[in-house]
């Protein structure tokens, strides 16, 4: 049990919840990586610095497949009608598979490209310009889908599976289920080992399966009573086994639901009875599936940004030239200064957006071994920051950007969903804080229990313990700083940014400062709080943000310098050089405001009125709303599904047809509607 999950006044449920992270995400790696040391008041330079950059025959390999692709996707590929017919044709996935696309990353030996992370998230950013659905697509087939086997495969799995998912069929990443989002330990899905038969024996339903009616291949995690090898004692673990879809047992009993956005993507329910799955297809090793699963979401939440990023880097282009030639008042939206500040944070964000994104792909490319916060860090700041600037574009663009003819609409219908998928922003950010910041805290509490008076023993038990532990050299070393900095207010020193242009040394000094603000203020807020902290997710928030915040700018940093030393100057560098610029300067802003409400905020206002609208809308009856279907508290008691005009992906293919006459189906998909509540 660790120090974080046995804290005094942690309730056993929170203890529970710690306990259950803890072993999903592991044991620590060897090294802290980038925003883990922003934490401690740290800035490992050269984790960021120089800028990454691939090397030439990749660059080249990359340049021709996007010249080919590009070419395809402004001239041939059907994006109105992948959205409007909510399906991607067949003919499209062959001709992304004949391209390599959809093999980008696979080994060469196996059919594949052989191409870097860097240089596949530049075809994504390509694909999400474009065609949203398509992007999703491609990277759930790639970034997660058959990405286990490619990570954690033996040479008879890649052997067996891999070309066929380089070159002929999709692939499905099978972790979420109807109570299984976010919590990836907690799997209801079952695989029980048959002595007898030599098999897995597999149970249970996956839920949001990313063209999982559609895949030749399936990578299911599920739960396994795993018998530690050191101790003999039995617990439970997740196991990662390939499943193909024509093993027995396995049914889609929904291939797809009808969605706001991405609607060329298929999500699929699937349900495995007794699924009879070969030794041979267990990948890794048995109870450590997490571990792959895990891995594979470093990836997927990768390709997530850099289809957002295209998109964002769409909008900005289409919303900057629109107010270039729209005219009101006889002159044009961009001479206002409110459609210019817009205009101004709109590529700010997009150039940091890319920054991170590419400085977080070449961490995958280095292999660095402790990237999870990053990852976690990339897709919260580009799907946060991509959305803002498509709905900001959407702002400027006006009611024409609301029609369906220009096409806007649908590039911001389909940016909507990466807030939400691959771990929610408000589950990252709780994530970014707490995992970003435990070795820290541990270390914390390590001191302080050495130190603290305990409650549980008695009066010359403390004494004894306190005297003991006080005055050895480790606790004084370890100690002092500590509470000099908690109690007398002396900041720990400042890092140190070295590997910086001139030109840039002002913004690199400013960002040491907060770098050094951010681990007091951490320590500040863990001592005030104490274990209340566990569950004070507002102020885990703002800790957060600003440690993404401090992240985006290192990066931006380092694309400048990047940008300075190969001796840029042409419009384009003008544009980035003032759009990093401007970025550094929001994010001293956010930084400072999120440091100020630490201290004073509406936080308990918040709760406050929190309380009192789930006090009211629990007396509303049920019937009138939308329930979870798998609520424990009130499963079957919420309005019922509306089915009629929606379009329909049941098991047989058939699609929803009206009646001629326009009117709705009778019996069972008859629509109920909602009763309006009275004032």
């Amino acid at each position: 049990m660790s120090l974080l999950s046995s804290m005094k006044g942690v309730s056993a449920r929170d203890q529970q919840m710690i306990r259950e992270t803890e072993t999903m995400f592991g044991p620590e790696p060897d090294e802290m990586g980038f925003i883990k040391n922003l934490f401690w008041g740290r800035i490992r330079e050269e984790l960021v610095f120089p800028y990454p950059e691939a090397s030439p025959d990749e660059k080249a390999k990359a340049d021709a497949l996007l010249e080919e692709l590009e070419t395809y996707l402004d001239t041939e590929h059907p994006s109105i009608q992948i959205d409007q017919e909510q399906v991607i044709p067949d003919w499209v996935i062959q001709r992304l598979f004949d391209m390599g696309v959809m093999g980008m990353t696979v080994p060469e030996e196996y059919g594949g490209l052989g191409l870097g992370v860097a240089s596949y998230n530049r075809v994504l950013e390509a694909i999400g310009r474009r065609c949203g659905s398509t992007a999703v697509m491609v990277s759930a087939h790639q970034s997660i889908g058959c990405k286990a086997l490619m990570l954690f495969g033996t040479d008879d799995q890649k052997a067996r599976f891999l070309h066929m998912v380089a070159r002929e069929k999709l692939s499905g990443f099978c972790l979420s289920e109807p109570q299984v989002g976010s919590d990836a330990a907690g799997q209801e899905t079952t695989c029980e080992w048959n002595e007898d038969e030599g098999v897995y024996i597999l149970n249970g339903e996956k839920k949001w399966i990313t063209s999982g009616a559609l895949s030749g291949l399936l990578t299911v995690m599920a739960n396994q009573e795993v018998t530690d090898p050191k101790t003999g004692k039995v617990k439970k673990g997740v196991s990662a086994l390939i499943v193909t879809p024509d093993m027995e047992g396995v049914s889609f009993f929904q291939k797809n639901r009808s969605k706001a956005g991405i609607r060329g993507t298929w999500q699929a329910r699937i349900r495995f009875e007794n699924v009879k799955v070969p030794k041979e297809n267990l990948l890794h090793r048995e109870g450590q599936g997490l571990k792959v699963a895990l891995t594979c979401l470093n990836y997927g939440r990768c390709t997530l940004s850099a289809g957002v990023t295209g998109a964002a880097k769409q909008a900005a282009e289409q919303a900057t030239k629109w107010v270039q030639t729209r005219y009101q008042f006889q002159r044009p939206l961009a001479d206002f200064e409110l459609v210019q500040k817009r205009v101004a944070e709109m590529h700010a964000f997009c150039f940091a957006m890319d920054s991170m994104l590419y400085a977080v792909c070449g961490m995958l490319d280095r292999h660095d071994p402790d990237i999870m916060v990053e990852t976690a860090a990339c897709k919260y700041f580009c799907s946060e920051e991509g959305w803002n600037v498509i709905d900001s574009a959407m702002q400027i663009y006006g009611g024409e950007g609301y029609v369906t003819e220009n096409e806007f609409e649908r590039l911001w219908r389909d940016n909507r969903i990466h807030r939400i998928v691959e771990g929610s922003n408000e589950v990252m950010q709780s994530f970014i804080f707490a995992y970003g910041g435990k070795q820290l805290a541990e270390y914390m509490l390590g001191v302080l229990n050495t130190v603290e008076w305990s409650d549980d023993e008695t009066v010359g038990e403390n004494v004894s313990r306190i005297l003991k532990g006080a005055f050895t050299p480790s606790t004084i070393r370890q100690g002092t700083p500590l509470a000099t900095e908690i109690f007398l207010g002396v900041k720990k020193a400042k890092p140190d940014v070295t590997r910086v242009h001139p030109s840039l040394r002002s913004f690199a000094e400013r960002l040491a400062s907060h770098v050094q603000t951010h681990t007091r203020e951490f320590k500040l807020a863990s001592k005030e709080l104490e274990e209340a902290i566990v569950s004070r997710q507002a102020v885990q928030a703002r800790l957060a943000d600003n440690a993404v915040l401090m992240f985006a700018w290192s990066c931006v940093l380092s694309k400048l310098d990047q940008q300075l030393a190969r001796g840029a100057h042409d419009a384009e560098w003008e544009r980035d050089k003032l759009a990093g610029l401007h970025f550094m300067h929001l994010a001293h802003e956010r930084i400072e405001a999120n440091v100020r409400g630490l201290h004073k905020n509406s936080d308990d206002s918040m709760l406050r009125a929190a309380e009192a609208a789930l006090n009211w809308v629990e007396t509303l009856p049920n019937e009138d709303y939308y329930i979870h279907e798998s609520s424990p508290i009130a499963k079957g008691t919420g309005h019922p599904i509306q089915e009629a005009y929606i379009k329909q992906f049941p098991e047989d293919g058939a699609p929803y047809t009206p009646r001629p006459d326009g009117a709705a189906p009778t019996g069972d998909g008859a629509v109920k509607a909602a009763k309006p509540v009275k004032a």
